[in-house]
């Protein structure tokens, strides 16, 4: 193989992985690339919007739930100890 031969070749796989460079990073997968790089977060539109909603909400009823709970183990707690210590008479 002569050198007149290589060179066309790698003029065409340069061409070649250029072009193919090119249309991919020029679709979906550059977008999603560039938004990683500036730092965004994917915006998948109303679904995504609704189900983090969702979740939030979700967690702010957990959170109304175990404050209800601690409540309610606090009045146990209180109950339980009235009944170990009944209250003392005083004397007459």
């Amino acid at each position: 193989m002569s050198p007149h031969d290589i060179a066309p070749m790698i003029m065409a796989l340069a061409l070649f992985f250029t072009v193919g460079g090119i249309v991919t990073l020029r679709g979906p997968v550059g977008r999603a690339l560039a938004r990683r790089i500036e730092g965004k977060v994917a915006d998948d539109g109303p679904e995504l919007a609704s189900r983090i909603a969702e979740l939030e909400d979700r967690v702010h009823q957990g959170e109304l739930d175990r404050a209800q709970l601690e409540e309610r183990l606090d009045f146990a707690e209180r109950m339980l100890l009235q009944q170990r210590d009944p209250p003392k008479e005083l004397p007459r």
